[in-house]
């Protein structure tokens, strides 16, 4: 079964548009005639019948849709031919004009049928065009084709309407996208909001869609989830040392290897060769060739008998990763790299198993596994539900946040590659040179929840602002920002994206860029700057990019000035929320804790982090660095490290509450909805961020 998440794009959302043709125009007395669907997604796949009503055509329906009892004679009663109809549309939601009508048509046969009533996640063409062309006169398919400039198929019947409703449900999708109306939840919500039927109508011949629930959210496998492989990292249980074996080495000489190492591969090539140059062989496969070629095979080479590419994953990547990976290709082994891409061990299912290895997870692979944009869309849609079943099975917010924010690493190198050949494939030849993709801010620090818009850049080796090099890199940067818009990472509001000038450019550009910051140490001329001391590189040239973000952090080391800065914006308003009796100031009973939690902290942390030359991205990291330093103020340490914490925690649960519910995430959280452990909590770690002025004072100094 495939499951549609809630959370999926409307623009790659596997949907069906229907119709029903029928002998009456109240659902009450009526009897269906003919069914039609098709595939949104591709119009040629689709569905159509006739339905024999049981009673005579009235000559006035036929003269509408040009059915009559001679066409339907021979046609399935209406359980056979709905029950052919809901095989073709299965667990998909649906689209209709009007759709009101046509559930109410269905229910009503289905009720005299004995059938069970048909429940679908259900979009209306009709609404949704209210929602966003609230100008038209009127809202009938004809007005919405000319409007829309789509073709409409044929009138009046069910496939040809269905068709027309699939072309004007394609063409709305990007209005609805300006409109702030992205995924299947989010247009459920707006439908809600605004659908009431035809003025006048009473609910036996108009059936509000989406009022009995739906197909299940979340993928049953989700629910088997063991939190145990979104917690620990591949480093943690890999084979570690790589055995790497010359290619011509023998079958005997490996086996011998693995069996004095007691481990289950070999690496055929050479130490720090490209992975995708290297080979693998297997126990298994040296079983197989000993069945297949008798003893005599032991004596052959070793590389013709290996697979190639070598299949990785990072060290620093958690379990899940690996066990999506395995799935997706049917293999057992993969090998380790590095940061900088070098291979450095093995690990096996054998490893993770071991390791408890839970329910089957597909999350992470699946992006990386995506050939365009709409795959992409749809691989991107599980994550909230995801997130909802790992906090219900006891994982922290800041462990969710380092799954969240490793997958929005994920999905910008998979545009970024996707952007790369879509360059290529256009006639722009391959990058120019060497390159990195980073990004910046909480998915930088691994912190990221699901209120998120775009932070990312690109480092390139040589080339000067406007030279061919950076127009290379700004259509890339481009192509990439866009594909993260559309599947559900929206544009930054300032601008923080590759495809802006000032988050692009070439080592040198960014060098400078760094020593005017730090060297004017002016407000106006820090917006968004300290973001970008959260630098972490997800695709391309690693190595090239930490090096910056080092260099960056040395410059920035020897400027308190610069620093303090930093530190001021961050701290604004630390504290103010909590009165003097413990009460929390909200608006509306609401409380902002990125504002008044999360900002102190991860600024307090970032400022003293790079002036004590602690190379760390991670709040968590930075604050346990600074505990481990000895520099004093334990305590104090330990309870901002508490409310990072707790703030993730409630943010990531409220999170996942809104987007179930079609709403718009932030990062606000209902005092009243806290218990009292909570609530106590966070009152005394939010009067905690009023002593951060005076830490940062104290370790700038020393």
């Amino acid at each position: 079964m495939t499951v549609t998440h809630l959370n999926t794009p409307l623009f790659s959302l596997d949907i069906v548009a229907f119709d029903t043709e029928a002998t009456d125009l109240d659902p009450r007395r009526a009897r269906i005639v003919e069914i039609g669907a098709v595939d949104v997604l591709g119009l040629s796949d689709g569905f159509s019948s006739f339905v024999h009503p049981g009673i005579a055509i009235p000559a006035g329906s036929t003269g509408v849709h040009g059915i009559d009892d001679a066409m339907v004679a021979d046609a399935p009663g209406f359980a056979a031919a709905f029950g052919a109809f809901l095989a073709f549309v299965g667990d998909r939601p649906v689209v209709a004009q009007s759709i009101g009508y046509d559930l109410a048509l269905l229910e009503h046969e289905a009720a005299r049928s004995g059938l069970p009533a048909w429940t679908p996640h259900a979009l209306d063409t009709r609404t949704l065009a209210q929602l966003v062309l609230p100008q038209l006169p009127a809202f009938t398919l004809e007005i919405l084709a000319v409007k829309l400039g789509v073709e409409l198929g044929g009138r009046h019947r069910a496939r040809g309407d269905a068709e027309s409703c699939a072309r004007i449900f394609r063409a709305l999708v990007p209005l609805l996208r300006d409109a702030g109306i992205r995924t299947l939840a989010e247009a459920i919500e707006a439908m809600r909001r605004r659908e009431d039927g035809p003025t006048g109508v009473v609910a036996s011949v108009w059936t509000t869609p989406n009022q009995r629930g739906g197909a299940p959210e979340i993928d049953p496998a989700l629910r088997q989830l063991d939190p145990f492989l979104f917690s620990r990292r591949i480093g943690e249980v890999m084979h570690p040392g790589a055995a790497f074996a010359d290619p011509t080495e023998t079958l005997a000489a490996a086996v011998g290897r693995m069996a004095a190492d007691r481990i289950g591969s070999v690496f055929v090539g050479r130490d720090g060769d490209a992975p995708d140059s290297m080979g693998i062989v297997t126990e298994r496969d040296i079983m197989k060739a000993l069945a297949r070629h008798g003893p005599a095979v032991l004596d052959e080479p070793l590389d013709g008998f290996a697979s190639r590419p070598l299949e990785t994953v990072f060290a620093d990547a958690f379990l899940y990763s690996a066990v999506g990976r395995m799935n997706r290709l049917s293999i057992r082994h993969l090998g380790v790299v590095d940061s900088h891409g070098r291979v450095t061990g093995a690990v096996s299912m054998r490893d993770l198993m071991r390791s408890r290895l839970g329910g089957p997870v597909a999350l992470g692979d699946a992006i990386e596994a995506a050939q365009d944009v709409q795959a992409l869309g749809r691989a991107w849609a599980p994550l909230p539900p995801v997130v909802g079943a790992l906090l219900d099975g006891g994982l922290d917010g800041r462990t969710v946040g380092a799954i969240v924010g490793r997958e929005v690493g994920a999905l910008t190198r998979r545009a970024a590659e996707l952007a790369v050949e879509k360059l290529t494939r256009e006639g722009h030849g391959p990058p120019p040179c060497a390159f990195a993709v980073v990004v910046f801010g909480s998915a930088g620090r691994g912190e990221s929840l699901l209120a998120f818009d775009q932070d990312n850049g690109i480092v390139f080796a040589e080339g000067e602002p406007g030279g061919p090099e950076d127009r290379w890199f700004e259509a890339m940067g481009r192509e990439m920002c866009a594909t993260l818009h559309l599947v559900g990472v929206p544009r930054c509001r300032g601008g923080v994206m590759a495809s802006e000038p000032a988050y692009r450019g070439s080592l040198a550009t960014w060098r400078e860029r760094a020593r005017t910051w730090v060297g004017r140490s002016r407000p106006e001329d820090l917006l968004s700057v300290d973001i970008v001391f959260d630098m972490r590189p997800v695709h391309g040239d690693f190595a090239m990019a930490e090096a910056l973000w080092r260099e960056m952090n040395a410059l920035a080391h020897g400027s308190i000035a610069f620093l303090k800065l930093l530190a001021d914006a961050g701290a604004e308003g630390a504290g103010s929320i909590v009165g003097m009796f413990g009460r929390i100031r909200t608006d509306a009973g609401l409380v902002d804790l990125k504002m008044h939690a999360l900002k102190p902290v991860v600024t307090f942390a970032r400022v003293v982090a790079i002036r004590q030359g602690l190379d760390r991205h991670g709040t968590g990291e930075r604050l346990q660095g600074l505990i481990e330093a000895g520099t004093g103020g334990f305590e104090d340490l330990q309870a901002l490290d508490r409310l990072h914490g707790l703030a993730m925690t409630l943010i990531a649960r409220h999170q996942t509450e809104a987007i179930a519910a079609g709403l718009r995430p932030d990062n606000t959280v209902s005092i009243a909805a806290l218990d009292k452990a909570d609530r106590e909590a966070l009152v005394e770690g939010l009067r905690r961020t009023r002593i951060i002025p005076d830490l940062v004072r104290d370790r700038l100094v020393a």
